[in-house]
């Protein structure tokens, strides 16, 4: 299929190139190929969009950014930093890049906003949780109403926000993920952390306050889709009488409020599932590049057993319609 939009799919700082490439050793098999890859914008990506037809790529700042600052002064240089860097390695590639902005959530900045203004970025990416001490105890969660003034700057901007995930810190590392190492990141913690994070959200009211706010998360859904039906279940038959007070039910929200997305995740039969519980609607195409591999994504995107205008929802048009996007190679073949 050509003219693919994928969206979560990862950089990182040239500066910073001997330290990813120590973190990529430790998750990565081959930790020279990943820091290759993850630091070229315009060579390496650029030829394998071609070759595996991805007319469009929505760039964000590899985890844990900005998210694992804890002084909120460097936090938010960082942020104006790695902004203003890939804004510069895009700006001449309108038809094939965009991006989503990084953002510190300590204190509420405008760095969206300018990203958005100035740049044309697409919305914000954010790492999970705010790291808010040095010990690394101490996160902020987005669910309290003392954010409304960020998500509110989403729905006024018209932008998504990317909800991604980011490794345990501190005592939670230490008691719960470290006796149990190999279940760090995709093949557990990842899905924990992002579906307690966005599962508070619904049940702290944030989309009942912001009706129009739009959130996405990858990795076809962090598990939320396979126990929808025992959720609504426990919130409209438990919850609610005990105290509940969700203006909507966890379905609605989904159809409303939140997109998945196949990052990292590449199969038919779970992405049909998913089909099922929320609809072709309300999920996106992505790979999770260079996480993953960006020939597998697209391989079996190509060759996944999809009806036709379900493989274009999916594979592009449903981006095209959230993000705005304007005209990119193959958008419309």
């Amino acid at each position: 299929m050509k003219g693919k939009v994928a969206l979560e799919e990862a950089f990182c700082l040239p500066r910073l190139e001997e330290k990813q490439k120590w973190w990529a050793s430790l998750f990565a098999i081959d930790a020279e190929k990943h820091t290759k890859e993850i630091v070229d914008i315009q060579k390496i990506r650029i030829e394998k969009m071609d070759r595996h037809g991805v007319g469009y790529m929505i760039l964000s700042y590899t985890a844990p950014g900005v998210q694992d600052i804890y002084d909120a002064s460097e936090a938010n240089a960082f942020a104006v930093e790695v902004n203003d860097y890939i804004a510069e390695q895009i700006k001449d590639y309108p038809d094939r890049f965009g991006a989503l902005a990084q953002v510190s959530l300590q204190p509420l900045p405008d760095e969206l906003r300018r990203c958005v203004t100035k740049y044309g970025f697409l919305g914000a990416l954010v790492n999970d949780t705010q790291r808010n001490d040095a010990s690394g105890d101490s996160m902020i969660f987005y669910d309290d109403p003392s954010w409304d003034t960020f998500w509110q700057t989403c729905t006024e901007l018209g932008v998504p926000f990317y909800l991604h995930p980011r490794n345990p810190t501190g005592v939670f590392m230490e008691k719960l993920w470290a006796p149990r190492k190999w279940l760090i990141g995709p093949p557990l913690s990842f899905a924990q952390g992002v579906s307690l994070h966005l599962l508070g959200m619904v049940t702290n009211g944030v989309f009942d306050r912001h009706p129009k706010l739009q959130v996405i998360i990858g990795h076809l859904g962090e598990h939320i889709p396979f126990d929808l039906w025992r959720i609504n279940h426990w919130f409209e038959d438990v919850k609610k009488p005990l105290g509940l007070d969700c203006k909507r039910t966890i379905r609605d929200y989904f159809q409303e409020n939140i997109w998945i997305t196949t990052s990292g995740h590449f199969s038919t039969p779970t992405l049909k599932y998913c089909v099922e519980e929320i609809t072709d609607s309300r999920i996106l195409f992505s790979i999770d590049y260079p996480f993953e591999s960006f020939e597998d994504g697209c391989n079996w995107y190509d060759q996944a057993d999809l009806e036709d205008g379900m493989k274009r929802r999916i594979g592009k048009d449903n981006a095209a319609k959230l993000f705005k996007l304007g005209n990119f190679k193959n958008a419309k073949e």
